[in-house]
């Protein structure tokens, strides 16, 4: 098992990927450098290979099903995610990797929202997306994590083989932040200097399709993760509406002593039930969530004995 490996999913960039690789070999000239393509049309693969790094393929187009592979297919104590558009400076990877190594990290977030990325980045619906999932994801999960979209990052070996990957697109980096969030894991932030992409090569990612599919993982990892807040919370909008509508109800007949509105009257009452019914499943889950907590913590006490035996 290598001690450092530089992980880069690639689709097209043969503008950028020999640049990358050589930045990846100057600032950890130990590490094992592997470059995972993903369908290019392009010089892609040659260029990395030409370069220094180990090329591999995956075929399943998407983001996350590339990191899906990388994760299975390697194993080292430190692990190192660079995009291939050559937006990341590498001399900030020695300090991750030292943070990863040496001082118990678990994911280290390269953090650009803190320095150059609102000034270099000429796509402004794409400021506005990463501000909104950082308000968002540290409004609901209760942290402060600096950067969530960032596509710089260094993780150990137990956040890669505990991390289950679901997404298949650029919405895998939120669900890496839960992962991390959600499962106590030591989390660190390096502030890095981001450059926009240099001309001619062109961002793969779709501002408003992509940040719809991070938005829905936001919505799922919500409800998976914090289940009684998410139940509790529609709980507590049902039965508000139904205490709205049945006031006029209660008004009239505290008045006649008739109920005028029996279709409201009803509706009402299996609206209440339907809240009851939520907020006993918020409660249930909640349960089970707290149990799969206690069981990720077995595992991961078994992965590192695992790992110190090999």
């Amino acid at each position: 098992m290598s001690k450092t490996a530089v992980l880069i999913p690639c689709y097209n960039e043969e503008k950028t990927i020999e640049k990358v690789v050589r930045d990846a070999r100057a600032a950890l000239p130990d590490a094992v450098i592997y470059v995972y393509n993903n369908n290019s049309t392009d010089r892609t693969a040659e260029l990395a290979e030409k370069a220094g790094a180990i090329v591999r393929n995956e075929y399943m187009q998407g983001k996350g099903n590339v990191i899906r592979r990388m994760f299975r297919e390697i194993n080292a104590d430190c692990y190192v995610m660079v995009d291939g558009d050559d937006t990341y400076p590498m001399d900030a990877a020695p300090e991750m990797v030292d943070l990863v190594l040496h001082h118990n990290a678990d994911m280290v977030v390269g953090d650009r929202l803190s320095s150059t990325y609102f000034t270099e980045n000429k796509r402004p619906f794409h400021n506005f997306g990463n501000s909104l999932v950082r308000s968002a994801i540290n409004r609901l999960f209760g942290c402060g994590i600096k950067d969530i979209m960032t596509g710089f990052r260094a993780f150990s070996y137990d956040f890669v083989k505990t991390f289950p990957v679901l997404s298949k697109g650029f919405e895998i980096e939120t669900e890496m932040t839960i992962h991390a969030v959600y499962n106590n894991m030591q989390i660190e932030n390096v502030v890095i200097e981001y450059r926009d992409r240099p001309e001619g090569s062109d961002s793969k990612l779709n501002t408003y399709r992509d940040g719809m599919k991070v938005i829905g993982t936001i919505f799922r990892l919500f409800r998976n993760y914090k289940p009684f807040a998410f139940f509790g919370t529609v709980a507590g909008i049902l039965a508000l509406l139904s205490v709205i509508f049945f006031i006029p109800v209660l008004i009239d007949y505290m008045h006649t002593g008739l109920v005028a509105k029996f279709p409201t009257l009803i509706v009402c009452g299996f609206v209440m039930l339907a809240a009851i019914q939520s907020f006993f499943s918020g409660l249930i889950l909640s349960n089970m969530e707290r149990n799969d907590r206690r069981e990720f913590e077995v595992q991961r006490n078994l992965l590192d004995r695992y790992k110190d035996e090999n």
